[in-house]
């Protein structure tokens, strides 16, 4: 059984903000005595992450994803609380533990702007201490899987974003991070690079066995890497576990789509269609051009696919899970699981 890598006890940071009211004398007043509240990113957060593992660290803006990852990366002091990692305290910021994590955020560049990233490469190897051979084998390796042999000597303000985020996951990767925390790395990229740096991704976790903490808003980026999600609204933990776990507990239903048959589609409004008796808990969600879609019970859809396809000249049938997009959305805007 892999060990675990990563434990948060009742993490909490919280922040003194100042504010005042709006106009010239409030500004005024404000220069004398400011007041302040307390905003609470993260309050009282514990999991543990066993090593290899691609978690997914989801939750709208402002839940306090990138503040955790950036406690557990050694960036914040919490307020409360403890965090292990790798049996080191973060915020320690001990040389030992900062050569064995790395970090690569989706907005934020290491790249240096005007040299090419094969200089940027270089000096962070030796920034790392990382061995002539090794880093030699390491460069090799990634270049090759992000298939970036044309990009290493263009100046990286001549690159695209998706290539410049090739690249900040090169600079990340050189030293061999046993913990990656990465956040949004795939912000703003298009389709095709999106899906290109999942692969990546998933690849290098099942070469390398890197554990990997991973936040984004783009849903396919959790459902392609993370089996386990942990969810986080306002600096609470709301649910640890499998993704599906996750929609079965908030949409107890299956969507099934039906497409019939040419000649029973029938006139102008599916008339056909629409006599059909349908089992008893069965919703009709959309009806048009001989096409059904059903909402019925995870339990018994099994039933009824079987009652559809004996009482109706069936084309075509699926059963899916509702879009994760929407479980998600209904936990943000409820605020619970």
């Amino acid at each position: 059984m892999s060990k675990t890598q990563i434990v948060i006890r009742n993490l909490s940071k919280t922040y003194r903000v100042p504010e005042r009211e709006p106009g010239l004398a409030a500004s005024l007043k404000s220069l004398v005595r400011r007041t302040y509240r307390d905003v609470e990113a993260v309050c009282d957060v514990s999991f543990t992450v066993r090593a290899g593992e691609m978690v997914g660290f989801i939750g709208p803006n402002g839940a306090g994803k990138t503040t955790t990852l950036k406690m557990l990366s050694g960036l914040l002091v919490p307020t409360a609380g403890e965090a292990r990692v790798l049996g080191f305290t973060p915020w320690k910021r001990q040389p030992d533990y900062l050569r064995r994590i790395s970090m690569v955020l989706g907005n934020k560049s290491q790249m240096l702007w005007d040299i090419p990233p094969l200089d940027t490469f270089r000096v962070l190897g030796e920034i790392y201490h990382v061995p002539s051979t090794e880093f030699t084998q390491t460069l090799d390796e990634l270049v090759a899987l992000l298939d970036m042999q044309d990009l290493l000597a263009k100046p990286v303000r001549n690159l695209s974003l998706g290539e410049r985020m090739k690249c900040e996951l090169v600079a990340g990767l050189l030293h061999r991070p046993e913990v990656l925390f990465l956040d949004e790395p795939t912000l703003g990229l298009d389709v095709s690079m999106q899906g290109r740096l999942r692969r990546f991704l998933a690849e290098y976790n099942r070469r390398r066995g890197t554990t990997v903490i991973l936040t984004s808003h783009y849903m396919a980026d959790v459902v392609a890497l993370c089996p386990r999600v942990i969810l986080i609204h306002h600096g609470h933990l709301l649910y640890d576990g499998d993704l599906s776990g996750l929609a079965e507990r908030l949409a107890p239903f299956k969507l099934i789509r039906v497409t019939l048959r040419d000649n029973h589609a029938g006139d102008g409004d599916d008339a056909d269609a629409a006599s059909v008796e349908l089992p008893p808990g069965v919703d009709v969600v959309e009806r048009q051009n001989g096409r059904m879609i059903l909402r019925a019970g995870r339990s018994s859809t099994p039933s009824v696919t079987a009652h559809l396809l004996n009482t109706l000249p069936v084309a075509d049938l699926s059963v899916e899970d509702p879009p994760i997009e929407t479980v998600i959305d209904q936990i943000y805007q409820e605020g619970n699981v």
